[in-house]
């Protein structure tokens, strides 16, 4: 009955051993392995109306087998350090539980080995910053193993601005412009009125 006791209190504290593992993973353990590159029209894009072409696969001049356990490829838009300062919500962590550098998905599908290609309309919901693209190799657990990114280390190059929508519309601007012209006139005509009846109570 102890030995029992002993197991199962054994299996509990390798069950927790293995969560707070999980749970610390570190952004420096990752291996660099994918070549990811992005194309776009223009370096400012607009949100809800223009695309970024992904590019991504193995770097080539890696050994053989390198990527015999990614299972699926996880594409995410990232902040560039220039639009994280003094924004602690966008704050890049070493710790993936509290990492908060890449927070919009581009796609997350199953990973094939060779280059792959991916267009991607920019979502309305991204807000005006500078990005990169990083996309990590996950294995059968679904934890990151490996990365690559189109920028440097320091994510200082190739980064590309992105301009959120306004919320206006123009059908909006053109109602708010009549509005106004309307209410000038609908005013001087007021004063009009007033000061010709004015005048007749003058007489």
């Amino acid at each position: 009955m102890a030995a029992t006791g002993l197991l199962l209190g054994l299996i509990l504290a390798l069950g927790c051993f293995s969560e707070i593992c999980v749970a610390i993973i570190s952004f420096s353990s990752l291996q660099t392995t994918l070549v990811v590159t992005v194309s776009h029209p223009r370096r400012l894009l607009r949100a809800g109306e223009d695309k970024i072409t992904v590019r991504w696969g193995l770097n080539q001049s890696l050994p053989a087998g390198t990527d015999s356990a990614y299972k699926t490829i996880k594409v995410q838009l990232c902040y560039a350090p220039i639009s994280q300062v003094d924004r602690a919500w966008r704050k890049t962590e070493e710790h993936f539980s509290k990492d908060k550098t890449c927070q919009f998905k581009i796609v997350k599908m199953p990973y094939t080995t060779g280059n792959q290609t991916l267009e991607w309309t920019i979502e309305r919901d991204v807000p005006t910053a500078t990005y990169f693209v990083r996309t990590y190799a996950l294995d059968a657990n679904d934890h990151e193993v490996a990365y690559g990114q189109n920028t440097d280390a320091k994510k200082t190059t190739n980064l590309f601005e992105i301009q959120a929508i306004s919320g206006r519309h123009v059908s909006l601007d053109i109602a708010s412009v009549c509005f106004s012209v309307f209410s000038i006139v609908s005013l001087m005509g007021f004063f009009f009125v007033e000061k010709r009846t004015g005048r007749k109570a003058q007489q």
